[in-house]
């Protein structure tokens, strides 16, 4: 844990989770505070950490443990590295439950780039169109090549596929529905011959230098897609992974399955997603119920 693992970090909140920047500035401030103390205190641990910012507001309190959260969620995560903010005081502030778009939202984005009908349009509408589909996370569907798209035999059915580079390295293979591919292949065909260059590599998104697409490109495409399709509730990539899950669920998948198609380690992360839908339930119970 040292100043690189930090930035990395803030980068991830910056780009893959769409912070603002006040929240940026916020984290990363609060951070340096913390990296700071562990390196002049060796030998505490993170409960001596808490002790030492007595004094502080309730609200200073609170947004200092949670950028401390979610630093060593983020270390886990990526680097297996043990987690010990279970011995961080409770503030009493219920945790949020990740943003997720309904179907017709999501549907409105993806029609919003896709009815340009121009080859630039195809390039956006198939970046949105892999994000929802497959649950990827920004940095995967940007790190997709091609050569990692592939097909599978279930039972009489042939499967188109996808090969995703997660986390730590860790590749896994998940299903390309046919609105996915019916995208993929019209950028084949009409858009990406138009980006190639010389020195064009085999990344599947490219640029208008004919580089590979950027995490901060991508996530703009996405901003100025759902800007087109009037969603006033902010929107990142990572929303529709959420949306991803979260429909997945309310459409009855077993949320093993879904762990397995989001790259989780563990069922535990997935698990946030059935509040979620039980939020949902005690919703429509509450309104349509007369003894409710």
């Amino acid at each position: 844990m040292d100043i690189n693992s930090l930035n990395s970090f803030i980068d991830f909140l910056r780009v893959e989770k769409g912070a603002a920047k006040n929240t940026v500035d916020s984290y990363r401030r609060d951070l340096m505070r913390y990296l700071n103390w562990i390196i002049n205190n060796p030998d505490s641990s993170i409960k001596d950490y808490a002790n030492s910012l007595e004094g502080l507001a309730p609200s200073s309190l609170e947004r200092n443990f949670s950028a401390v959260r979610s630093f060593h969620k983020y270390l886990n995560r990526e680097h297996g590295i043990v987690d010990p903010t279970d011995e961080l005081p409770e503030t009493g502030k219920r945790n949020r439950l990740p943003k997720a778009l309904t179907v017709s939202e999501m549907h409105a984005i993806l029609e919003s780039a896709k009815r340009l009908n121009d080859y630039i349009s195809l390039h956006d509408y198939l970046l949105i169109e892999l994000l929802y589909s497959t649950g990827a996370r920004v940095s995967e569907v940007v790190g997709i090549n091609l050569n990692d798209f592939g097909k599978t035999q279930m039972g009489s059915d042939e499967i188109s596929t996808l090969k995703l580079r997660g986390k730590g390295g860790k590749e896994r293979i998940v299903p390309l529905g046919s609105f996915a591919k019916q995208a993929l292949d019209d950028y084949l065909v009409r858009t990406r011959p138009s980006l190639l260059k010389k020195n064009s590599e085999s990344a599947l998104l490219l640029n208008a230098r004919g580089g590979r697409l950027s995490r901060v490109s991508a996530w703009e495409l996405v901003k100025q897609a759902a800007k087109r399709a009037g969603l006033e509730t902010r929107v990142t990539p990572h929303v529709f992974r959420h949306s991803y899950a979260t429909h997945l669920l309310d459409g009855g998948a077993d949320i093993r399955v879904v762990q397995e198609l989001l790259g989780h380690a563990s069922v535990t992360t997935t698990q946030i997603y059935t509040l979620i839908t039980i939020d949902k339930v005690r919703e429509s119970y509450r309104l349509a119920h007369p003894r409710a």
